[in-house]
């Protein structure tokens, strides 16, 4: 086949083709004329709806709950039963056996100043009282203490006594040193001064130094006033004063009412001492005095534990042996003296004997009489 008969064969289907487009294209025309295309049905109209959200309603608050029924009033509770209420006290009272002159109206206390019962009333009166309680049963009135005992009196001459000391403490252990006592007087006054110490290695410590000062009575020692120096504590001082009829001290607000024969700590001794050269017959029975001391006074008693040897530097002395026990709710310690007939009625030995059980012992080693005096 040659080139000639491709290109009319390439024509003739070029031809041909065209002629079926044309007829194809005759063929819709004419049926666009005759045939018509179905009409699209339109829809039924519908109706337009406007909508609108609310809000959610709010949510009703809960009912109120039922209030419930009030508790009854509970009863009041009991009152509490108060002990009957004590019967005023006289005065100050020392110790269940203290002695002293009485206490003179409008000289002082507590109630000085305070008005009296007929001028308070009114004041009373105006503010309603509470029904009145069952009236207690009355407490005892104290007996009034005893007058106090008088005592014949005969004052030791003015001496210095050295006094060998031995301590044991409440532990056990044990100490030695050396005391002093010793006093002087002239015409109506009197001095004395005591200090015991002990000796540490080379030194000597003093324990306590004491010094008294008053005047001669026909009571004996009549003290004015009293220092007290004890290792490691303040100095303290007690004063007597006889004219305003009180004890008072330096390391306390009280005050105690004055008895005849009072003494302080310094002048115990040797008071006893005079009181057995006053009458020997005078150490029968209890011997009390009023004694004032650092801080408190109370009213020491002795009684007569008999007569006693004992051993001293100065050989075996013949004594008295007077104690004074410890006494509860006054002091808790014991006082132990020992009285030399031989020697002037001088106390050659003084124990005492603490609460928490340690002992101090002065034993005498020495008597020089001194040469002051009335």
């Amino acid at each position: 086949m040659g080139i000639a008969s491709y290109i009319a064969g390439r024509r003739r289907a070029l031809v041909l083709g065209t002629l079926i487009v044309l007829l194809h294209a005759l063929l819709f025309a004419w049926m666009g004329g005759h045939v018509g295309l179905p009409r699209t049905i339109a829809p039924p109209a519908m109706d337009m709806v406007q909508t609108r959200l609310l809000p959610e309603p709010a949510t009703p608050p809960p009912p109120d709950a039922a209030p419930l029924p009030q508790p009854a009033p509970l009863p009041p509770p009991p009152l509490p039963e108060l002990p009957p209420t004590p019967l005023p006290e006289p005065g100050p009272v020392l110790a269940d056996d203290a002695i002293g002159p009485p206490v003179a109206p409008g000289t002082g206390g507590t109630g000085e100043g305070m008005p009296a019962a007929s001028e308070a009333a009114p004041a009373l009166a105006a503010t309603p009282a509470p029904a009145p309680a069952p009236t207690p049963e009355p407490a005892p009135v104290p007996e009034p203490a005893p007058e106090p005992r008088r005592y014949k009196v005969d004052m030791p001459p003015p001496a210095k006594m050295t006094m060998d000391v031995a301590r044991t403490d409440k532990d056990g252990t044990q100490w030695s040193g050396e005391a002093q006592l010793d006093w002087s007087y002239r015409d109506d006054t009197y001095h004395i001064n005591f200090e015991a110490g002990i000796r540490v290695v080379f030194t000597r410590v003093n324990l306590a130094v004491l010094t008294s000062d008053g005047a001669v009575a026909a009571t004996g020692f009549a003290p004015i006033k009293m220092t007290e120096k004890r290792r490691g504590r303040a100095l303290t001082a007690t004063h007597f004063d006889w004219g305003g009829n009180k004890i008072s001290f330096s390391a306390s607000q009280k005050s105690f009412p004055l008895a005849a024969g009072a003494q302080d700590k310094a002048s115990v001794p040797l008071q006893l001492a005079a009181i057995a050269r006053g009458d020997v017959g005078q150490l029968s029975g209890n011997i009390d005095m009023l004694v004032g001391e650092d801080r408190d006074a109370a009213v020491f008693r002795f009684v007569v534990v008999g007569q006693e040897e004992i051993d001293t530097k100065l050989g075996k002395l013949q004594t008295w042996h007077l104690s004074r026990p410890p006494k509860e709710g006054s002091y808790r310690s014991r006082l132990d003296v020992w009285l030399a007939p031989a020697h002037g009625w001088y106390p050659v030995r003084i124990r005492n004997t603490e609460a928490n059980g340690a002992v101090t012992t002065q034993t005498v080693n020495n008597i020089a009489l001194s040469d002051t005096g009335k």
